[in-house]
């Protein structure tokens, strides 16, 4: 707390992210004042650029802001939706193999079939309805989706994160460097009148260019501007800049004439001025001259640029320039400075919106300056708030506002944490995109934590994802190779759950009415690496247009739906061979087992070529890489019966008429899985 302060400014952009010093006074603020309003606090971690204070500490450590951050950085990350998703799909699985086991082993057991038999046998279920490979598929599709991200822009720190970008509804970033181009520049220098006026940036020019005191960014954003020649004009004096005036003087000889020249905050430049210049003529600065020029300014600062004044009088040579020589000067004009909006944004958020992807804009600047850079890049703003509306809002009513909020502005860290909880809340899966310490409680909250790869470390340390460069063109590249990711992963989810579940199912019926195990354990095993072998191909996998275009999220529910849809409808097919095995061919133990295990593995490459796609079959074209292996796969398992190694797994040769038979029906199993597939998605 401030006790006694001396034009004492103090950076603390470390936390809030204001790039210009703020003066720190002795006195009382409300409680519930944002942080970067509290003019009577000095925070850990900031510096004081100018001046002096006498400061109480009231709290140390942890209990500071800056301690509340680093706090952050020692907790563990919330689990994301897709771990979650992955921890539930576990227990589904655990439960059905639970019951299917046990049920299929009583049953053998209450048939008096051999125990040991029947234990393998249940054994050989439990481990069949398992997708074994989903760790490995997972590791390899979420290498490929790193690499490809990378390629892209997106260097990925978290694996599993990828899937949480394709899940992602909304997403909060700042505004400068994501929405601007985060480099301010001199966009204009103008007179009284608002013309571009060439007088007005040659007396900038000579006042930034010649001065010898503090450098300092905004003199260099003049000079590089365009370089005009001066060697005619001699610097004759200097009235430093400070930050209680906020102005700088240059004393400048050029021919006969003396001149003093000043620049700075406007409302300091206009305080010492008592004439104006019109063009050539100058007037005395009268109550509508001054009205007029404070128009120009607000309505200039309310769009987010930042307005200097420049004024200047004629005056003599002498030894010394003090402030008092900053008199009755003439104001002449307004430097523009302003950063501008990236030209690709406004697209880029267009995109955004049709990939189901909201914006919002969590900023510690000023409301104004960050509503007219919103509308500047078509953002449609539906509400605002700012911090000291926030610190007064409850979490309950939060939950609420949020919704209908676009834009938070004056935010400090802990304020932009609770905006990510809210929205959290709320079910959305939230993306946060940041740079700063100031940014770090956020990115630790969000479900998907982006940052710049020019970004402090700690920041960079606590992001999910780095951009090679701060761009929300390349963020929406690196959502829609999440959402492929994702839903590759989740066609090998879906795919063989349903087909292990209608395998199994189907084997649990027949072991009930069958003389013999339908299957034999090491056939089960079997079946399940050549049906998984080329899903390892599948992260290669091209994904349908209309999905990318909406956000993925783990639905346990449709997964479950789908599996036990679709391995019905397997299993409608199983028992259909069993039939035509028992009572068309009078087949025996081996040829059934041989002509279950060519079918079953034959429909597990069919069923993953129609799921991986909404569309029909033929409509959409698998990565050749994934078809080329079914095809492999299935010529082995046609092939398997008739090899040496057949012996081995219990199988024989089988007769030709069964062969195609088994092919027939393939074609059946087909139609039907298009047909019921078109149901399912119509009535998702």
């Amino acid at each position: 707390m401030v006790l006694a302060s001396e034009h004492c400014f103090v950076n603390q952009s470390i936390l809030t992210g204001e790039s210009i010093p703020v003066q720190k006074l002795p006195g009382l603020v409300e409680a519930d004042q944002a942080m970067e309003h509290r003019s009577n606090v000095v925070y850990m971690g900031t510096n004081v650029q100018s001046g002096n204070a006498n400061i109480l500490i009231v709290r140390t450590g942890r209990e500071t802001e800056y301690g509340q951050i680093a706090r952050e950085l020692t907790l563990r990350p919330p689990e994301t939706e897709f771990e979650q998703g992955i921890r539930h799909f576990g227990y589904l699985l655990t439960y059905i193999m639970f019951m299917l086991t046990l049920l299929v082993f009583a049953i053998n057991v209450w048939f008096e079939r051999d125990v040991i038999d029947s234990l393998l046998f249940a054994v050989a279920l439990a481990v069949g309805i398992t997708p074994q490979l989903l760790s490995a598929i997972m590791s390899i599709t979420l290498s490929q989706g790193s690499r490809q991200m990378a390629e892209q822009g997106v260097i990925v720190r978290k694996l599993t994160a990828i899937e949480n970008f394709g899940s992602m509804d909304v997403l909060c970033t700042d505004k400068t460097g994501t929405l601007t181009e985060g480099q301010t520049r001199l966009d204009d220098a103008v007179d009284v009148d608002g013309a571009s006026s060439e007088f007005v940036f040659r007396s900038a020019y000579l006042n930034a260019s010649l001065q010898v005191g503090m450098k300092n960014e905004l003199d260099d954003l003049i000079c590089h501007a365009r370089t005009i020649d001066i060697s005619s004009v001699r610097r004759v004096g200097e009235i430093p800049f400070d930050f209680t005036r906020e102005r700088l003087s240059v004393v400048v000889r050029e021919e006969a004439h003396v001149r003093l020249i000043t620049k700075g905050a406007y409302h300091h430049v206009i305080y010492v001025c008592h004439r104006v210049r019109h063009q050539d003529e100058i007037r005395l600065l009268s109550p509508f001259e001054r009205s007029a020029l404070d128009v120009h300014f607000e309505n200039w600062s309310t769009r987010g640029i930042r307005v200097l004044g420049v004024a200047e009088k004629e005056t003599v040579e002498q030894d010394a320039y003090q402030v008092e020589d900053e008199t009755d000067m003439v104001f002449i004009g307004f430097l523009l400075i302003f950063d501008h909006p990236k030209s690709d944004v406004a697209d880029t958020i267009v995109e955004l919106a049709r990939h189901g992807v909201g914006l919002r804009v969590i900023t510690g600047d000023n409301a104004s300056i960050a509503l007219h850079t919103a509308e500047a890049v078509g953002l449609s703003v539906t509400g605002i708030m700012t911090g000291s509306e926030l610190n007064r809002t409850s979490d309950e009513a939060l939950w609420q506002k949020v919704e209908q909020t676009t834009i938070f502005a004056e935010v400090d860290p802990n304020q932009k944490e609770r905006i990510i909880l809210a929205l959290k809340k709320n079910g959305h899966v939230v993306g946060y995109m940041g740079d700063g310490i100031n940014d770090v409680p956020a990115l630790h909250a969000a479900d998907v934590s982006v940052s710049v790869e020019n970004a402090v470390d700690v920041a960079k340390e606590a992001a999910d994802f780095v951009l090679v460069r701060k761009s929300l063109r390349v963020l929406l590249r690196g959502v829609v190779l999440g959402r492929t990711t994702f839903l590759n992963t989740l066609k090998y989810i879906k795919v063989t759950s349903s087909a292990n579940f209608g395998n199994m199912f189907s084997m649990a019926g027949a072991s009930l009415f069958l003389p013999f195990l339908p299957l034999l354990p090491k056939q089960i095993l079997m079946i399940n690496f050549l049906s998984d072998f080329p899903a390892l191909a599948i992260s290669q996998d091209a994904v349908d247009e209309d999905d990318l275009l909406k956000p993925q999220r783990w639905d346990l529910k449709e997964v479950r739906r789908f599996m036990i849809t679709f391995g019905l409808v397997s299993s409608l097919f199983d028992y259909t061979v069993f039939a035509v095995l028992l009572f068309l061919f009078r087949a025996n133990e081996a040829v059934f087992q041989s002509g279950w295990f060519v079918f079953s593995i034959l429909t597990e490459l069919l069923i993953l070529m129609i799921m991986r796609t909404r569309r029909i079959l033929y409509r959409s074209r698998p990565a050749p890489i994934l078809l080329y292996a079914s095809i492999l796969v299935g010529l082995l398992a046609i092939g398997v019966p008739y090899l040496p190694i057949a012996p081995l797994f219990g199988l024989t040769p089988l007769p030709l008429p069964l062969l195609v038979t088994l092919l027939g029906l393939l074609g059946g199993y087909v139609l039907l899985n298009e047909t019921v597939k078109r149901w399912f998605y119509k009535n998702a």
